[in-house]
């Protein structure tokens, strides 16, 4: 392991949804590979691995799923308030084109078989597999120094037929993948005023819900800041 990587604090710490900061330079091969390799050792209900990952560097795709994306993005805009309208207008959703590579997670319910152990009650644990496989993704790129930015404003059909997905595999995400020149230290949500976050003090509780306890977070000033190291 290299010395200048990222601990797994730190990636998570630097993690953005990356939509402007993309070079325009394709991630090299053995670094698409090594992230690839982190998403697929993801854990996974009764280890059936439910995912797949297309991807897709053709100009021709990347601009037709990118035109489809902005249709979906006026559609959601002009379904808004007028002043939600307006903080929503300059905030970019994508970056399909600039980032040069995109990955199609697909989900597989019927991979493992009938009997999938540990997803008898709780069917949605297929789902959660697949979007643990993304977030073992999105670290592991936050550590090359790449950039993710996962797209949600489309039709899974559509999408579905762009890449060819079979019958039964379903689109869970499309996530624009490339070097950057930097990543945001503030969420772009939180700059553009369209949601600012809330304390972890908030969102733990104790024994039940609503109890919290805590009267402090843990201090993380004292974290490292690592530059993204260069692909």
């Amino acid at each position: 392991m290299s010395a200048d990587r990222l601990s797994v604090y730190e990636a998570i710490r630097l993690r953005r949804d990356v939509r402007a900061e993309f070079t325009g330079a394709p991630v090299d091969e053995d670094t698409l590979w090594r992230i690839l390799d982190a998403a697929h050792r993801a854990p996974s209900v009764g280890n059936s691995q439910p995912w797949d990952f297309v991807v897709v560097r053709d100009p021709v795709t990347l601009r037709r799923f990118a035109d489809h994306v902005a249709g979906k993005r006026v559609e959601f805009r002009d379904a808004l308030p007028p002043e939600r309208a307006a903080t929503f207008e300059p905030i970019k959703i994508e970056g399909i084109v600039e980032s040069g590579t995109g990955i199609v997670v697909g989900y597989d319910h019927d991979r493992g078989g009938p009997q999938v152990l540990g997803r008898a009650t709780v069917p949605e644990t297929g789902v959660y597999s697949a979007v643990l496989a993304i977030q073992n993704l999105w670290l592991a790129a936050t550590a090359e120094g790449v950039g993710v930015g996962w797209v949600s404003f489309y039709d899974p059909e559509f999408l579905a037929e762009l890449v060819g997905l079979p019958t039964g595999i379903r689109p869970i995400a499309w996530l624009c993948v490339g070097p950057v020149r930097e990543f945001q230290t503030v969420p772009d949500l939180e700059r553009f005023g369209w949601r600012t976050g809330r304390p972890l003090s908030e969102a733990v509780h104790r024994e039940t819900f609503g109890e919290t306890g805590f009267n402090a977070e843990p201090s993380t000033t004292n974290a490292r800041v690592v530059p993204p190291p260069r692909t």
